[in-house]
């Protein structure tokens, strides 16, 4: 192990809050191609019990200290190449921590364009800036006569101070230690101030709440900041950094302060304090702007992409309803109702069109078809999708069950975020190429009520619609994060590699799209696997990527109980030994709770696997694929509230969690338009952080606050009634009024679609 390897796996531990000898360890796992998955699950001896959320860290973080590394020597390569590099300033080159504080210190020595300080040092004018920089004591006038050269273009006193100023302002702006404390001060005492363009009132509307705007820059959440950053790039807003308005020189009093310059009434004083304030608004001033606003975009994209990232989680962890046949409709008015038939395993039955909505006998001929498709087909759920006339088709559905009491069955409001983007993708087109695109959204509805995660890993994770600004920020950034959340996701719940789709499979640890696809086509050739180690015939995948994959791929229906577990076939040597020492056989011990809670892992551990991995084995066989999603629930809307219209303030309805942001949540109650529960409105206690309350999916109980027809906005409310309201989060210093419940509300709203 190298110093520089050494130190990244210091400074990793103590973000990850581990031992330096963990992250190497994991750093060690992950070079040699191991997955993250694979090491938080089945390498906890190695790690010392690392979980995926500091892997997930550890792997961000190695990449970005291996890229300063790489940067590091390329600017000592530069400078040594100029013949410039000192033992100092090398020291100072490897101390730094981060890629801004590296670049400010190669800033003097990087190839520059020829700058208006070039000119004047060309000039012969370097002297005459640096005595006065060193000795305030000389006149400047006075020394400037020496330097006046019409050949050399310094026709007199004037130019040749300018030229000597454009030199130091150039050596004040590329000085480390300045540019370092004026970036904290700015971001610690600066403000964010937004104007609106003139002439772009009414276009721009949707941004009124900033067009005269002021708010403390390291206090301002990151739905204000990205929503400013969308009206500057719309052309609406205009926006600028202060400190303080009634002393507009405080940083040119800073520059001045940091070079000890008009403190002592010398000659050059005058002269020296014009120079920081022409280093302030020619050279630091737009710059470090630019910096402190991209730290804070990339401060409030990094909390978006959390945002984001958490509702994935929890849309894809939701519960399943399991093995069901389901009956999916995809609503429609002019169009008609779509419908889809599937078996247990999400295999397509039958479709049809059915108009509900138009004359009686159209209504009472889509009845009769909906109660044969669930006659026929033997189905025991209905789901329906959230999005147009989806209130409407469950009053329909309701009266199907009404009319024919012998059919027993239940229906489900469930959400249709991406289902449009499944139908028309080539995965849709390659899984169903006979059947038409407004049919496969209705599958799609059926399906992800039986396994949301099976269905949801078809669709782009960004196309869900669960984010938070998600179009405003790092895309490439957003995709890392997201995929990573959708690998842990399918790996913590594990893949029936007889049914799951490519899509599915591709998401397990290890696996490519071609691997996934090599997989399904041996499928299918061959028919079902009956042991994991029939994996192996399959074409392309190897022994690595057995071991990474095995784990997590379950055959419920195979030759060895083992392989429907999270037992590693690595491990199954372990179990060997347990059953030797029990005396019982496979199927007699799993789920003998009497006979496993009796051992003691440390009975069973050998060089290969210490306590931690058959303590899991252990647990595994107590509760074999034991899946950790929550039970299946649904939510029952109110009766007769089915548009806006119908809802009064003081209602109190059960709704379902649709998104959370970081101002509170959205909360679909059956009228074609969520409602906002503001975060001072979750709970009776004071909320920081809407997760810690709610999470996409969850079954709660609100109150209407409020309704505003004109403005499609409903306020809601989780607090108990009579409860006193908490207190702002924190005090916002603002010119006008900070951005309303409801003005977030829609704009949120709009967004989501």
């Amino acid at each position: 192990m190298t110093t520089t390897e050494q130190i990244i796996f210091e400074i990793i531990a103590a973000d990850i809050q581990a031992r330096p000898a963990q992250v190497a360890a994991a750093v060690g796992l992950l070079d040699d191609g191991c997955t993250v998955p694979f090491v938080a699950r089945y390498r906890k001896e190695v790690t010392g019990g690392l979980d995926d959320t500091q892997l997930r860290l550890l792997e961000e973080r190695l990449g970005y200290l291996r890229e300063l590394e790489k940067r590091r020597e390329v600017i000592l390569g530069s400078i040594r190449d100029q013949g410039k590099l000192t033992p100092e300033l090398e020291a100072k080159i490897v101390a730094a921590d981060t890629k801004q504080g590296l670049e400010d210190l190669y800033l003097p020595y990087r190839p520059k364009r020829r700058t208006l300080a070039a000119i004047a040092r060309e000039a012969g004018l370097e002297p005459l800036a640096l005595k006065l920089f060193e000795n305030p004591g000389l006149d400047p006038e006075t020394e400037a006569v020496a330097f006046v050269s019409p050949e050399k273009n310094v026709p007199d006193v004037k130019a040749a101070l300018n030229g000597a100023r454009d030199i130091l302002a150039e050596k004040m702006s590329e000085d480390s230690v300045l540019l370092a404390d004026m970036r904290a001060w700015l971001w610690n005492e600066g403000a964010m101030t937004s104007r609106v363009v003139e002439g772009m009132e009414e276009t721009g509307a949707k941004f009124r709440d900033y067009f005269d705007y002021r708010e403390p820059i390291a206090r301002m959440p990151s739905h204000r900041a990205l929503a400013a950053f969308r009206g500057q790039a719309e052309g609406v807003l205009t926006l600028g950094l202060e400190v303080d308005a009634e002393r507009p020189d405080q940083p040119v009093e800073r520059t001045a302060a940091y070079f000890n310059v008009g403190t002592q009434r010398r000659p050059a004083d005058a002269w020296l304090w014009q120079c920081c304030r022409w280093t302030w608004r020619v050279k630091l001033r737009a710059s470090l702007e630019a910096e402190v606003f991209d730290r804070l975009r990339e401060a409030a994209e990094g909390a978006a992409i959390d945002v984001f990232g958490t509702n994935l989680r929890d849309l894809l962890l939701a519960a399943p309803a399991g093995h069901k046949r389901v009956l999916g409709l995809d609503p429609g008015i002019r169009t008609g109702v779509k419908t889809a038939a599937i078996d247990e395993t999400g295999k397509l039955l039958a479709t049809a069109v059915v108009f509900p909505f138009g004359s009686n006998e159209r209504r009472s001929d889509a009845v009769a078809t909906i109660a044969r498709l669930i006659r026929q087909h033997r189905l025991t759920l209905v789901s329906i999708g959230n999005g147009t006339a989806s209130r409407e088709t469950v009053e329909f559905v309701e009266e199907v069950k009404r009319l024919h009491p012998g059919l027993d069955f239940t229906h489900v409001v469930v959400s249709e975020a991406g289902a449009s983007v499944y139908s028309a993708s080539e995965l849709a087109a390659a899984e169903f190429p006979d059947l038409d695109v407004s049919y496969r959204g209705a599958v799609s509805i059926a399906r992800r009520l039986q396994d949301p995660l099976a269905e949801l890993v078809k669709i782009e994770p960004k196309a869900i619609g669960v984010g938070q600004y998600q179009h405003d920020v790092d895309q490439q950034k957003l995709a890392h994060r997201l995929d990573a959340v959708v690998e842990d996701c399918v790996n913590a719940v594990g893949v029936d590699v007889n049914t799951a789709s490519s899509a599915l499979l591709c998401r397990v640890a290890g696996l490519s799209p071609a691997r996934a696809n090599a997989i399904v086509s041996f499928r299918s050739a061959n028919g079902a696997f009956r042991t994991r180690r029939d994996l192996l015939a399959v074409p392309r995948l190897g022994a690595k990527t057995f071991e990474q994959a095995a784990g997590f791929l379950r055959i419920p229906d195979g030759d060895d109980p083992l392989d429907a577990s999270a037992v590693h076939p690595e491990a199954y040597p372990v179990v060997l030994r347990i059953l030797k020492k029990t005396g019982l056989d496979i199927k007699a011990l799993i789920g003998n709770a009497a006979v496993l809670r009796s051992l003691h892992a440390r009975d069973f551990v050998d060089e290969h696997f210490g306590i931690p991995t058959v303590t899991d084995i252990l647990g595994e066989l107590l509760k074999p694929g034991r899946d950790p999603r929550p039970e299946f629930r649904t939510a029952k809307f109110a009766d007769g509230i089915k548009e806006m219209k119908d809802l009064q303030p003081g209602m109190v309805l059960e709704g379902v969690v649709t998104n959370v942001a970081a101002f509170g949540a959205f909360v679909d109650v059956g009228v074609h338009q969520d409602g906002l529960v503001h975060i001072s409105h979750l709970a009776d206690r004071r909320v920081s952080d809407p997760r810690d309350v709610v999470k996409v999916g969850d079954i709660v109980k609100v109150r209407v606050l409020e309704v505003d027809l004109a403005r499609q906005r409903i306020s809601l409310s989780m607090r108990s009634e009579g409860a006193r309201r908490q207190a702002p989060a924190a005090r916002r210093d603002t010119r006008s009024a900070a951005p309303s419940q409801g003005a977030m509300a829609a704009a949120f709203a709009k967004l989501r679609r």
